[in-house]
């Protein structure tokens, strides 16, 4: 029944439990262990979601940065703030000699290493044990044994666990890999050996991929967790990932928290996550209480506990990580088994700063405007940036995470649209629409998920509609652009992207004002008449017809809003502009729209012949390695070179075949933008 279906015992975050007893540990030995201050050892949302709470129980926190940080929200939230490195993460937050030192210096008792960078590290856990630190998390033998994936499986398999077929060897050379590779066949799953998040986890598809994702993969886990060490598995089409939630204590206690959805996901990362278990053919009630006690056991056994938490408040309306620096302080868990019960479903999206019809490209630079859903008793939304804050090409591009809660599945949905909708963000594309998309697709609704959801369901999640203007936004954009003119200089009747034609002798009214537009590369024309009435216009697009228009602009806490009624129907829109951009904010999400420019042809102003013959940077990053040389053939589909970009690397391949006549003078670790020219080959002719 559950074929292509696996559970996960999910080892992401180890940082929400301290050790269980062992079995020759008396209890007596368990000291209360006071914290006063504690050093976050993380950046972003997860570390402004711990002060957030430490800062309720009267723990003072203090924060780590890196330079790319100085200006960041948990620099700014945080007691006392220390500097630790240069941007890259190798050189900060996983520089664990630094960030000991500052927990020495700032007299804090505790880390608390959130998730990714050092959660899993088990050299940085046994370290803070030797330097008298608590670690905020399991002890080092759980670390070793659950966090590195290796470990893991080989306890798993010595238990009688099923688990999938692969390579976990320590044995880590080139030849070695690739004989196991063989022994499993193809397609094959190349993964990190530590951390996770997505990192270091690439797929083979034929025996002639495997070294060079194998090369790729390992890069990536080195900037992401210090370690390039790789274990394989067959790969297993479309399965659906479901983790089981475990909390423990230090007197042997613990408890699950049933199990949650992770299982659309892009890049192997989760985007959207539910709890409880979303599946058209659900797991029964019995075999959920099965799978929790089975889980909780496995914990108990191997003296961890293991808990991905989705911040679910709704579900439980406890604060979980209170739990984590309360039983960090010696402290038992607060409840028993019992007392935990299922309540409604809660689902979770993460807003990240990326383009995903580009494959979910992350995109860094300035929010220049974000406007967050405002939180409700069931609405949560953990952010780590504010307005006017960079997204660094050095992390993940996350803005927030977004939790809401219903009674049932079908009332969480409805409010998770609702409160996607209200996203404003301007700068930078994000995400959400996609989101929009994702949760009201039939096949989500319908709790028909894997692995696969995204590719295997891109006609709807990627319709082609959304690259047609209708033109009831392209009157809302540029009626609310005349308006927001008006009002700005009321004086001034040449603004830009607007010609203004006299159809009277009075200067103010009547006047002929045509508004140029463009969307998805293509133009419109909108044509906007001033009528006598107040706030009444004549509008037509393109060489249609004319119609009246109502419209306004208002201020609101959250902006501006465009109320307007054409056709006897009145809407009501979120409205904003940014340069040469136009945003009109509905329940479908944003769409965007853009003024004239000076014409350009291609991310280096060439025509698209010329950019046949270069290979352009993605996205803004930072240059990991070239590939090639002056006077290297190549063929159509070569790498040339790799850039990396919030944690992610990004191979590029040659357009065409042809032979390389330049190559751009960059070194490993510079900055590189997006668009711009790296590798050029010989023109054709």
């Amino acid at each position: 029944m559950y074929a292509n279906r696996f559970l996960k015992i999910s080892s992401l975050n180890l940082q929400n439990s301290v050790r269980f007893n062992h079995a020759h540990q008396l209890k007596s030995d368990i000291q209360r262990r006071h914290i006063d201050k504690v050093l976050i050892a993380n950046r972003g949302e997860i570390a402004c979601r711990v002060m957030r709470t430490a800062r309720k129980l009267g723990v003072r926190t203090v924060a780590v940065y890196s330079e790319a940080d100085k200006n960041a929200m948990h620099v700014e939230m945080a007691d006392e703030a220390y500097h630790i490195g240069p941007a890259p993460s190798t050189q900060s937050y996983l520089n664990t000699s630094k960030i000991l030192e500052v927990a020495k210096r700032s007299k804090s008792q505790a880390i608390h290493p959130g998730y990714g960078f050092l959660s899993e590290n088990v050299e940085f856990c046994k370290q803070c044990a030797d330097e008298g630190v608590i670690f905020i998390g399991p002890p080092t033998s759980a670390i070793r044994d659950m966090g590195i994936k290796s470990t893991s499986k080989a306890i798993m398999s010595n238990a009688g666990v099923p688990i999938v077929r692969g390579y976990h060897g320590e044995d880590q050379s080139k030849e070695r890999l690739q004989a196991e590779a063989q022994k499993i066949g193809f397609p094959l799953m190349i993964k990190a050996v530590r951390g996770g998040g997505g990192k270091g986890m690439r797929i083979a598809m034929t025996e002639a991929e495997f070294l060079p994702q194998l090369e790729s993969a390992k890069r990536e886990s080195l900037k992401s967790f210090g370690d390039e060490s790789m274990l394989l598995e067959q790969y297993i089409t479309d399965p659906r990932h479901v983790e089981v939630q475990v909390f423990a204590d230090m007197y042997g206690n613990a408890v699950h928290l049933f199990e949650r959805d992770c299982s659309v996901q892009r890049r192997h990362q989760k985007i959207i996550e539910e709890a409880p278990h979303a599946a058209a053919r659900p797991l029964g009630g019995q075999h959920h209480k099965g799978v929790g006690l089975s889980v909780t056991k496995i914990c108990q056994r191997i003296c961890t506990s293991i808990i991905l938490f989705i911040y679910n408040f709704p579900l439980l309306g406890t604060d979980l990580v209170e739990w984590q620096l309360r039983i960090a302080a010696g402290k038992p868990l607060p409840v028993s088994q019992e007392d935990i019960v299922r309540r409604g479903h809660a689902v979770e999206c993460r807003i990240y700063a990326e383009e995903p019809r580009a494959g979910f490209l992350p995109r860094a630079g300035t929010l220049h405007r974000l406007t967050q859903p405002t939180p409700e008793e069931n609405v949560r939304v953990e952010t780590g940036v504010r307005e006017g804050h960079e997204v660094s090409v050095h992390y993940d591009p996350m803005i927030a995470k977004l939790v809401v809660w219903g009674q049932d599945r079908h009332e969480a949905l409805a409010r998770t649209k609702r409160k996607l909708s209200e996203y404003q963000v301007a700068g930078l594309e994000t995400n959400v629409n996609f989101l929009l998309r994702l949760s009201g697709a039939s096949a989500f609704v319908a709790g028909d998920v894997h692995t696969a959801f995204i590719p295997q369901h891109e006609a709807e999640l990627f319709p082609q509609s959304d690259t047609v203007l209708s033109e009831d936004k392209a009157i809302q954009a540029a009626l609310g652009y005349v308006i927001k003119c008006q009002k700005d200089s009321t004086a001034n009747n040449s603004w830009k992207g607007i010609s203004i034609k006299p159809t009277a002798w009075r200067p103010n009214y009547n006047l002929e004002k045509i508004v140029n537009l463009k969307f998805d590369d293509k133009d419109t024309k909108v044509t906007i008449k001033y009528q006598n009435a107040p706030n009444t216009y004549q509008v037509k697009v393109n060489d249609g017809e004319w119609k009246s228009v109502e419209g306004a602009l208002k201020a609101t806490e959250q902006g501006l809003r465009l109320v307007s009624k054409l056709d006897g129907r009145t809407s009501n829109v979120g409205f904003l502009t940014h340069d040469n951009e136009i945003h009109v904010y509905d329940e479908n999400g944003q769409t965007v729209l853009h003024l004239p420019q000076p014409k350009h042809q291609g991310p280096s102003g060439q025509d698209s012949t010329s950019s046949a013959n270069v290979a352009f940077s993605p996205t803004a990053g930072v240059m990991e390695k070239i590939l090639v040389s002056k006077g290297d053939k190549v063929v159509k589909g070569q790498p040339v070179f790799v850039v990396i970009a919030m944690k992610m690397e990004y191979v590029v391949r040659s357009p065409r075949d042809g032979v390389v006549s330049e190559v751009a003078k960059f070194v490993q670790g510079d900055a590189v933008g997006k668009g711009v020219q790296v590798v050029t080959l010989e023109s054709e002719s």
